[in-house]
């Protein structure tokens, strides 16, 4: 089966040396792309900028900002049998790069920001037979907010996942989630390695094609 799955964050520059991200360093979207391939899968592994070399034998398609992460999917969504959004992809980007590093001056400076494309909405609208997996990196209202997510993106799956620094956060090796199903089941995993919740959701992914199938 085609699996293209994200990882890490976006940049939205500012200027030629300053920009918008957030801390995620993708170790649980490369840890995925590792448990789905290790399955016998077609792994396309989309990643936003990490230090982290792709798993044997996934194919990896680098980019940067929000706009290329959702080329890249768009261009691989066709034919896919299932999609994993696990980057953590910037919300918002600068109205203006400028192409020259900004110089200090002002006390105060104003920065104009626009909304990036929701790429997890796009592909819940045109997803067909696709099963599409969701993350929901949230510090409050951890569950609600996932359901909300999993209701308003048409997802099949969503991960949530509270990334306050006492329960885990960003770039750490464990991880705690739950993960919730469009058909309102939920699986609560306590602190564990990525790899091992990794391939938990790689199993409850093709466990879940294989009964649509039948």
């Amino acid at each position: 089966m085609k699996f293209p799955i994200t990882a890490g964050p976006t940049r939205e520059f500012i200027d030629p040396f300053r920009f918008i991200s957030n801390p995620s360093s993708g170790k649980m979207g490369y840890a995925l792309a590792a448990a789905a391939r290790a399955r016998g899968q077609e792994v396309v592994l989309i990643s936003g900028p990490v230090n982290l070399p792709p798993p044997k034998g996934v194919k990896p398609i680098p980019v940067i900002s929000a706009r290329e992460m959702e080329q890249a999917v768009l261009s691989h969504f066709s034919g896919c049998d299932v999609v994993i959004m696990s980057a953590a992809v910037s919300d918002y980007r600068p109205r203006k790069t400028s192409p020259r590093k900004l110089k200090k001056g002002e006390e105060t400076k104003t920065l104009s920001l626009v909304k990036n494309p929701d790429i997890l909405k796009k592909l819940g609208r045109k997803k067909g037979k696709c099963l599409l997996v969701g993350f929901s990196a949230e510090t409050e209202n951890i569950i609600d907010n996932a359901k909300k997510k999993l209701r308003l993106k048409n997802l099949d799956f969503v991960v949530a996942n509270d990334i306050n620094p006492s329960t885990g956060g960003f770039g750490r090796d464990l991880i705690r989630v739950t993960v919730l199903s469009r058909e309102g089941r939920s699986w609560v995993w306590p602190l564990l390695p990525k790899r091992e919740v990794s391939r938990r959701i790689i199993e409850l992914v093709l466990a879940k094609k294989k009964e649509v199938a039948n």
